[in-house]
């Protein structure tokens, strides 16, 4: 493959072309969150989120998609349960986190020892990295259950795992991959995007159906 002159300047200075092609993808992510956040109408759990979730998809290759949406269910699944188990005990904060974190490190690591008895050694493989990433995801999980609900936080979190799948096709789309590391500058049309998005006063998509029957009589 062909690199611009500012890749192959990158490359020399010792910059992995994998870490520039990471970091070049970033503002591609994060500009599709603000995209489903303020066109579609997709919250999520902010744009820090999905962006880091969508990198540690990223990190289950080649192992396969489903072990990372795996991970990340079983994230929520055992963060809504130690939640709801936590709760009789009226604890403060930070020590009831603490506890979740733990609990749901001590999960994934039976889940993942569990996948090496059955021979599913991609998933006992993956790096220790995405594995933290996914995680953390239980912290802001509690935090918004604590705020505004279990259903709201499910919802939110489902929101995040659709919106970090997209984001991994996109950043896995091979011809994406072969247009920024051919023309990095491609990356500056974010801004554009983004000064557009911040701009925007419309009616969110998932609006029109909410309000479907005022806008009916408009």
């Amino acid at each position: 493959m062909t690199y611009h002159p500012l890749i192959a300047f990158f490359t020399e200075q010792g910059v992995p072309v994998q870490t520039v092609l990471l970091l070049l993808m970033l503002p591609v992510v994060a500009t599709l969150v603000a995209f489903f956040r303020q066109v579609i109408g997709i919250k999520a759990f902010g744009i820090y989120t999905p962006s880091l979730i969508t990198f540690a998809l990223l990190a289950f290759d080649p192992n396969g998609l489903k072990y990372g949406i795996a991970i990340f269910v079983s994230v929520i699944l055992v963060g809504m349960v130690t939640r709801f188990i936590l709760k009789r005990f009226r604890l403060l904060y930070l020590p009831r986190v603490a506890i979740t974190l733990s609990i749901v490190s001590l999960a994934i690591l039976l889940i993942l020892v569990i996948g090496g008895m059955y021979q599913r050694t991609g998933l006992a493989s993956v790096s220790i990295f995405p594995l933290l990433i996914m995680i953390t995801l239980a912290e802001k999980f509690v935090a918004t259950q604590i705020e505004k609900g279990s259903r709201a936080a499910f919802i939110l979190a489902t929101e995040t795992l659709v919106i970090s799948v997209i984001g991994y096709f996109l950043v896995s789309w091979q011809t994406l991959t072969v247009l920024i590391l051919e023309y990095p500058w491609v990356i500056l049309s974010t801004f554009v995007i983004n000064f557009s998005l911040g701009k925007w006063t419309g009616l969110r998509i998932t609006e029109y159906f909410r309000f479907r029957k005022v806008t009916r009589h408009l």
